[in-house]
């Protein structure tokens, strides 16, 4: 539902990262959801999660580092780490704002958000889109989808090209990445807004 005056509120960016077990929500757990503001990268939200499912890839517990038996005892039970993402969420939005979750592959950080969010607490707060960075550069810089990669963003405006595959520092990395991308854009778009 698009709240009344939704038009006259600007947008808000909190890029996120996301840690899982595997390549989808409907198998696999959620294991750290890493964030922060683009405006402010250093206004962050980072949680780590009990599992609530036990299966697993090899390829993404070796990517993460994660251990599923620290999480087991030392993660936060799914609704609390959503409820206090969402608490988060609305503390950092400007009143006159709504936020855009920003994600570098937002298909797969946007997929894990949602279903969570709408599992634990029937809502989520950044709605039924996201900012796929990846397809922002591309149009950009009018280049194909597999020139997009992250080394290749990296390089061209100072990120880290290695991702440490913790949430939180990836979601920094990135938002950096967006920053210059928005200063970009400004500069670039001189004509007409439509």
């Amino acid at each position: 539902m698009t709240p009344k005056n939704s038009a006259e509120k600007k947008d808000f960016y909190i890029v996120v990262d996301v840690e899982t077990s595997g390549p989808n929500p409907g198998n696999h757990a959620l294991l750290s959801i890493g964030a922060c503001t683009v405006d402010d990268p250093q206004q962050t939200f980072y949680a780590e999660l009990q599992p609530d499912r036990h299966a697993f890839t090899a390829e993404a517990m070796s990517v993460n580092g994660l251990s599923l038996e620290r999480l087991s005892t030392d993660g936060l039970p799914p609704a609390k780490a959503l409820q206090r993402f969402a608490d988060w969420v609305e503390q950092v939005v400007p009143a006159n704002a709504h936020p855009v979750l920003a994600a570098f592959n937002a298909p797969f950080d946007w997929m894990f958000v949602n279903d969570y969010f709408h599992r634990y607490l029937r809502h989520n707060p950044f709605g039924h889109s996201a900012l796929d960075i990846k397809a922002y550069f591309m149009g950009l810089h009018c280049v194909t989808w597999q020139e997009t990669s992250h080394e290749r963003i990296g390089n061209r405006y100072g990120g880290r090209i290695k991702l440490a595959h913790h949430a939180l520092h990836d979601a920094i990395d990135d938002a950096g990445i967006l920053q210059a991308m928005i200063a970009q854009q400004r500069t670039d778009c001189t004509g007409e807004r439509v």
